[in-house]
């Protein structure tokens, strides 16, 4: 305490501060002394016990790690980390208690085989040592330099795993080195408060205690990495809610139906898999947490099954897990939905094709009905012929898995076959022609920008020429009284054709009249 460059008034006060630590140290009983030395004597004999026991469970655990290197490999590496640091620390510990005994010139009594602890009452051999002023010497810089790497080294190794939590704030607690607050409620350096103007036995006590502290902490180390993978196993740290449908796909407003279990990834490879009834290459399919990944081609839109297999190994057996689950096929959305609101229309006298669907429904669960309306061939086709009336609705029916009924329903609005145009010779409206080609001519009918193909057969007609009685036709073409009329037109007559009588064959649809033809004469 006196050591360095003061003032005389400075070393005066040093001067009388160590003679009144020496005459307190002259006041403290031998009794107080032969505690510390007792206390001493616990610590060394607990120390030896507990490096006999980490020596034991290292060697078991290097054992487990040989046996099972999947199990035990990384626990025994990381305790044989622990074991260097410790070692390392608690060697370093022992130089000082060698330094304490060297500067204090104590040593073991022949008669006794102890320290003489009523004799180790000094205070200033590791005030000296590692104190100056208000700081520390190189020395004592350099033992608070050993415990704080001791400390990294052991936290790095515990902060590896996340099991490992708990034991890390026990260790950081047990060689925390923060500020203490003295009874004066003064918050002074750690090693001040510990060892500064202590007695000798009180230091050496003091650091047999901390190596007590260093073989206690790597026993519950050693502990720890040996009890690692039944903790894995055991501790509901390491499981998760898996949640388990019922189904993959749900509708929108339907129950959602399934369970939520508490359970774990096994990172165990299993030595066989199957998959509906195809076995899965496992070096491709088992990824690092023991998942197996699953690829294969859905089926039809509907619900479906799947059903394997995995086998393990356990006690030298195989062990079969059944896998059993469902998912469900929705169709692929390829096209939009677009309608125009007022085109609801099927064809009186037609039969209108139609396609009908429900969405996320298979189609042998799906029922749809109206009048005139007949299931066709192909998914979804129908046919619609509708009957009198000027609408109709279709009614559809789907029955989803779980057996629920679902329904909906939309009206079209139910339309004639437009009026059919009059030609001759394939023309329509007014027309030019020769007579000899009016002659020759073939009178028929045709709809016109209709979406439906129809085979419309002329069964009669009437044809005028200026001057001349009408005559009526029967078929597609002119007669001769027709003709005879046709040759007494001049030119530029108009000649009309007119009230055209058509059929659809096989259709009992009757057709609305058919549009005249206009011919003018042009020989």
């Amino acid at each position: 305490m006196a050591g360095g460059k003061v003032s005389a008034r400075q070393k005066m006060i040093n001067l009388m501060y160590l003679v009144f630590i020496a005459m307190m140290a002259m006041n403290m009983s031998k009794e107080v002394l032969s505690a510390f030395g007792l206390m001493e004597a616990k610590f060394a004999d607990a120390n030896v016990s507990t490096a006999d026991r980490n020596e034991l469970l290292l060697a078991d655990l290097k054992e487990k790690s040989s046996e099972k290197p999947k199990e035990f490999s990384v626990p025994a590496a990381r305790a044989q980390q622990t074991e260097i640091a410790s070692d390392k620390l608690y060697k370093y510990i022992e130089t000082l208690k060698q330094d304490l005994l060297r500067e204090g010139n104590y040593a073991v009594e022949a008669e006794t085989g102890k320290l003489p602890f009523e004799k180790m009452d000094k205070t200033d051999i590791i005030d000296e040592m590692w104190f100056t002023g208000d700081g520390l010497t190189k020395k004592g810089k350099e033992v608070m330099a050993q415990i704080d790497t001791y400390k990294s080294s052991i936290l790095e190794v515990l902060s590896k795993d996340e099991s490992y939590r708990g034991t890390a704030e026990d260790f950081a607690k047990t060689f925390s080195t923060e500020k203490v607050e003295n009874k004066d409620g003064k918050e002074i350096d750690w090693l001040n408060y510990h060892f500064q103007g202590f007695p000798a036995i009180a230091s050496y006590t003091k650091l047999t205690a901390m190596q007590n502290d260093v073989r206690v902490s790597q026993a519950n180390m050693l502990n720890l990495f040996l009890g690692k993978v039944v903790t894995e196993a055991t501790t509901l740290n390491n499981y998760k809610a898996i949640v388990l449908a019922d189904k993959s796909a749900f509708f929108a407003g339907e129950k959602f139906q399934g369970r939520v279990v508490i359970g774990k990834y096994a990172n165990v490879p299993p030595t066989k898999l199957v998959v509906q009834g195809q076995e899965i290459d496992l070096a491709q399919a088992i990824d690092s947490t023991g998942a197996a990944t699953l690829d294969f081609n859905v089926g039809n839109v509907g619900e479906h099954e799947i059903n394997g297999e995995f086998t393990f190994i356990e006690n030298g057996k195989e062990l079969p897990i059944p896998i059993a689950a469902n998912y469900v096929v929705v169709p692929r959305p390829n096209s939009a939905t677009i309608s125009a609101d007022k085109m609801n229309v099927v064809y009186r006298g037609v039969t209108n094709p139609m396609t009908i669907s429900f969405a996320g429904v298979p189609d042998n669960k799906v029922s749809a009905s109206a009048a005139g309306l007949t299931k066709g061939s192909g998914v979804g086709k129908y046919n619609m012929k509708p009957g009198s009336g000027r609408e109709i609705t279709i009614n559809v029916t789907a029955t989803l898995d779980n057996g629920d009924r679902v329904t909906d329903s939309k009206k079209f609005r139910i339309k004639d076959i437009p009026k059919p145009t009059g030609t001759i010779s394939g023309q329509d409206g007014a027309v030019k022609l020769p007579k000899r080609n009016l002659e020759i001519g073939t009178v028929g009918a045709k709809l016109e920008d209709f979406d439906f193909e129809l085979n419309i057969q002329v069964t009669s007609f009437k044809i005028k020429v200026p001057g001349q009685p009408t005559v009526q036709c029967t078929g597609t073409k002119m007669n001769a009284q027709a003709k005879s009329a046709i040759q007494r037109a001049r030119r530029g007559d108009g000649v009309q054709i007119f009230d055209i009588k058509a059929s659809i064959p096989g259709n009992s649809y009757r057709l609305k009249g058919v549009s005249p033809v206009f011919v003018e004469i042009t020989n």
